[in-house]
């Protein structure tokens, strides 16, 4: 009988062991964390190059590049970078300009045609707190749509 009492209660059943905690996963980085010239050439241009082609603009180029801003007595020397985004045999052309070298910072946009020069830059998403991949291609497809360049409104 003295050998029944002294059995113990097998490790599986006791609490602790049953309760483990489990190891954490790590969290996959954002898009949007990424180093500001990846996430524009890898992800943002492609989106929004898919965004255009999903609403019927076949001939949309794209370009990435740090330049002066093509305004009439801007300073050449200080540059930033740029998405230039042309159609219709570069008849209508649009620049998203990134200030600052994050997708944060402060952007502007200006739109152009007949190879013209812009004649007005301006500010671009200033009120968004967050900025993601989805927004920046949603703001992008309603300024130009503002302009009544893409879905002939």
């Amino acid at each position: 009988m003295a050998e029944e009492t002294q059995k113990s209660t097998p490790a599986a059943k006791t609490p602790a062991a049953a309760k483990a905690p489990a190891a954490k996963k790590a969290k996959k980085p954002k898009l949007e964390d990424k180093p500001f010239k990846e996430f524009i050439e890898e992800h943002f241009t492609t989106a929004l190059q898919e965004a255009f082609t999903s609403e019927g603009l076949e001939d949309m180029s794209l370009q990435f590049s740090k330049q002066g801003l093509p305004i009439n007595g801007a300073d050449p020397q200080e540059q930033c970078w740029q998405i230039i985004g042309n159609w219709q045999n570069g008849q209508r052309q649009f620049n998203l300009y990134f200030l600052e070298e994050n997708i944060t910072g402060a952007k502007a946009f200006s739109a152009s045609t007949n190879g013209q020069t812009p004649s007005t830059i301006e500010s671009f998403m200033i009120d968004e707190r967050r900025v993601t991949l989805d927004l920046m291609v949603l703001y992008t497809v309603q300024r130009l749509n503002g302009q009544k360049w893409l879905f002939g409104n």
